[in-house]
């Protein structure tokens, strides 16, 4: 049975409040952890009206604190906008808190516009060129403190936090295989590169201190209802998120419609369709079947699941629906 888990961006969604996404998303953790989902990870995004983890270390606590047994984790912090050491120092002090449910997966891309990352980084003089030197310098951080050591993560130092290398391109997948971590793509949004992608990391792994074999997480959008027909009205929503994206205009995730294509022109469409390709909609059975032919396309290890749906009470209910096909995805 192949593990399931979720990826929250924490919503914001239209007529609603930080503080109400942030209730969610625990809500929605209590939930992941009953059903039996393997890890609860949450995405840094900045600048955006309609995501709430911005400050991603801090919900992650705001999540482990309500919850018992559920790994939860980053998925992920974008580096480049961090030292490492404060990066070691905040998931040393979440290590530390929770013992052995922090994951740490660690990205390349900004989560935001280059506006923002100015604001950010307070100048952009780095480069995603120094990602790989920052994930040693991170890795580093976590191991014992060595003689003469002139800088360390405190708490952090010694903790060994699992580390995994985010990736919606071969770069990522190039770097996880050379420093022997686990790999997670961004299929959810960026299903382009994701076979190629799985085949350079499997290929190219080499086997470290931390992993002997290579494991591929893959991440697929999941609006499951209880008729096709519903499935596809609450998709609408993440549609429409990604329509404003293309348009310029982001905002806060919108109720459902019942005409998609009265909105979108075709190229807009096609774009929405190519970009959402790993999103899969329908009842129990078609999801099902979805998910298992996308199972069996990329062998993942293990999949994690975002649903951007207006509703709470319909946001858990999908997760309900695929954790009772579970059983059957292999």
């Amino acid at each position: 049975m192949i593990p399931l888990s979720v990826l929250d961006l924490s919503p914001i969604v239209r007529g609603t409040t930080a503080a109400d996404a942030f209730r969610n998303t625990r809500d929605l953790a209590q939930h992941a952890e009953r059903l039996g989902y393997t890890r609860y990870w949450l995405a840094e995004h900045h600048n955006m009206r309609g995501i709430a983890s911005a400050a991603t270390s801090i919900v992650i606590s705001h999540v482990a604190a309500a919850t018992k047994t559920i790994r939860v984790g980053a998925g992920g912090i974008m580096l480049p906008n961090h030292s490492p050491l404060v990066i070691a120092e905040q998931f040393g002090t979440l290590a530390t808190l929770y013992p052995d449910r922090i994951d740490l997966g660690v990205g390349r891309a900004p989560g935001t516009d280059q506006a923002t990352s100015r604001a950010l980084r307070r100048n952009l003089s780095g480069s995603v060129d120094d990602f790989p030197q920052d994930v040693l310098e991170l890795q580093n951080y976590f191991r014992p403190t060595q003689p003469g050591q002139a800088v360390r993560a405190v708490p952090g130092e010694g903790l060994n936090v699992p580390i995994w290398i985010l990736g919606s391109s071969l770069f990522g997948a190039q770097l996880a295989a050379q420093l022997g971590l686990p790999f997670a793509f961004a299929s959810h949004f960026a299903p382009e590169y994701l076979l190629p992608a799985l085949r350079t990391y499997r290929q190219g792994f080499r086997p470290s201190e931390f992993l002997q074999q290579p494991y591929a997480m893959v991440g697929a959008g999941v609006i499951a209802a209880e008729n096709d027909a519903e499935a596809k009205r609450l998709f609408s929503s993440a549609q429409m998120s990604y329509l404003n994206l293309v348009r310029g205009t982001p905002g806060r995730l919108s109720p459902p419609i019942d005409d998609i294509e009265s909105l979108w022109a075709p190229h807009e469409k096609a774009y929405i369709e190519k970009a959402l390709g790993c999103t899969f909609v329908g009842s129990a059975s078609t999801v099902r079947d979805q998910l298992q032919n996308f199972i069996g396309q990329t062998q993942a290890d293990e999949v994690i699941v975002t649903a951007q749906i207006y509703d709470h009470a319909a946001r858990i209910r999908s997760y309900e629906i695929l954790a009772d096909v579970r059983s059957e995805l292999r």
